[in-house]
């Protein structure tokens, strides 16, 4: 882990300052935090921060808080798995320090489980070889028998607790200029925004409720998205001996690893950084009718006897958002039952197939999104566990105008009040159905379609608007049979805006 890919996700310094402090450590040494400091790119307090944040290495074994025989185990496994030969490799596999590895390997000779093969014929640097014995053979095949969890060694339940509260979600405070900022490309009212802000610093739950297409997962998504903290998430975690792992490459976004970073930092020497975490972004877990009570408990694998982590936990420190509230696979009731502890308590409970329970901070926005009524979803005193109750309405024909203009510039089309006029009239006048904020997008999309299937540039007309609307519609729904008449009798049809 290095200390410029960390600055740079902060947006502490800039690909620019990077390269001019590393020019400037080839000359004159020291690290690269100092030569940033010295060349004014951030303070001596912004670095510490951000030092200070950082899990730090442990230094011995005792400091990983993880005991020696599991980590033994765990680096004889690796050594079976992937035949591995040198400390570096183990370092770099197990993601500890080599000094931590060392002492590990020393343990392995003392007990005949290894014997060095002599120095590796490197020309810039040379190290030990070394290869199991036969008791050092069974002793893998032994450990990947309890477990097949092979990678970097876990971090201790102790730590894991400490970090999800060091890093909170309201630690970061969200200005209200980034709120607005946030959602300037969309059509929204200033009431909703100014409730909504409260929210997302309060970092306690959400409810976002309203008809159907009128943005409420658009919401969400967008606050979920605001939050710009680095947090550090741990590859896995020990409890009692079992292995719970937690980063997940499909929720998390590692910082590292950049093309940047890749170029400019190779043979840098790395500062004391707990390699067994990994900086994130917060993450962002969208959930909708998949969603099941077992998703909430840890899943244990009785082939590989290992845990992955419930998706909550993988959610730790950033947002969880159940979309279509109350169209899960489990009930309202039940789902609402297993949150009411977290959401009061901010703890979670949780068990090992052992039967050992132990607690994890809950730290994280909840947000609900539903189209149903709230009342018939959850009763009084599960609505008043969440604070902020948000409600989406249909847009006015003003604020439905705008949306429609807004995307159809987007795509090369004039909106004019002609086409307004054509829309309100087949869904308000002739089918009483309401405005949503979804259905100029679906209008356009229809159009571009139609249009590139004629072969032509995008257009509007008459006949192209209402083809569109009677996709949008079905002809159980009230008055689309008179709708589908009427347009049956309409004249040949007349382009309404230019093609862009």
């Amino acid at each position: 882990m290095l200390i410029g890919d960390i600055l740079l996700a902060q947006n502490l310094v800039t690909p620019e300052d990077i390269k001019i402090a590393i020019h400037r450590q080839k000359e004159n040494g020291g690290r690269l935090g100092e030569n940033l400091v010295a060349l004014g790119a951030l303070t001596q307090e912004q670095l510490d921060r951000a030092i200070y944040e950082a899990p730090h290495a442990p230094k011995t074994i005792e400091d990983t808080g993880i005991p020696t025989a599991n980590l033994l185990r765990l680096l004889f496994k690796l050594i079976y798995v992937n035949s591995l030969a040198t400390a570096s490799e183990l370092s770099g596999a197990i993601k500890l320090p080599i000094g931590v590895v060392n002492r590990l390997i020393q343990e392995a000779a003392d007990r005949k489980f290894i014997e060095s093969l002599g120095n590796t014929d490197q020309s810039t640097f040379s190290e030990t070889r070394y290869v199991m014995t036969e008791s050092g053979k069974r002793y893998a095949i032994e450990s990947l028998e309890q477990n097949q969890y092979v990678g970097p060694a876990p971090v201790s339940l102790k730590s894991y607790q400490g970090r999800i509260h060091q890093q909170k979600i309201t630690n970061e405070r969200v200005e209200q200029s980034k709120i607005e900022e946030s959602f300037k490309n969309l059509v929204i009212t200033e009431d909703f925004v100014r409730r909504l802000g409260p929210g997302v610093n309060a970092g306690k739950s959400i409810l976002l409720y309203g008809p159907p297409g009128n943005g409420k997962t658009t919401v969400a998504e967008k606050v979920a998205a605001i939050f710009a903290n680095v947090i550090y998430v741990p590859y896995c975690f020990e409890v009692d001996g079992q292995i719970i792992k937690v980063f997940d490459p499909a929720i998390h976004k590692p910082i590292l690893g950049k093309e940047f970073t890749k170029k400019t930092s190779a043979g840098l020497r790395r500062e004391e950084f707990d390699g067994r975490w990994v900086p994130c972004e917060r993450p962002i877990i969208i959930t909708g009718g998949e969603l099941t009570l077992e998703m909430l408990d840890l899943s244990f694998n009785p082939h590989a006897k290992y845990y992955e982590a419930p998706l909550h936990v993988k959610a730790s420190n950033g947002t969880f958002i159940i979309d279509d509230f109350g169209r899960q696979l489990v009930s309202p009731e039940d789902l609402l039952n297993r949150w009411i502890v977290p959401l009061e308590s901010r703890i979670d409970y949780l068990k090992l197939h052992t039967g050992k329970s132990f607690s994890l901070p809950f730290d994280e926005l909840v947000i609900f999104s539903t189209n149903l009524s709230p009342d018939d979803l959850m009763d009084p005193a599960f609505l008043r566990r969440i604070p902020y109750k948000l409600e989406t309405v249909g847009p006015s024909k003003e604020q439905y105008f705008e949306i429609f203009k807004m995307v159809g510039s987007a795509r090369g089309l004039e909106i004019t009040e002609e086409v307004l006029g054509i829309v309100i009239e087949e869904l308000q006048v002739k089918n009483s159905f309401d405005l949503a904020c979804y259905q100029p997008k679906f209008i356009v999309d229809q159009i571009i379609a139609a249009c590139k299937y004629q072969g032509k540039d995008p257009y509007v007309s008459q006949e192209l608007v209402v083809d569109a609307l009677k996709n949008l519609y079905t002809s159980s729904a009230k008055g689309a049979t008179k709708a589908a008449a009427n347009s049956r009798t309409t004249g040949p049809s007349k382009p309404l805006a230019a093609a862009g």
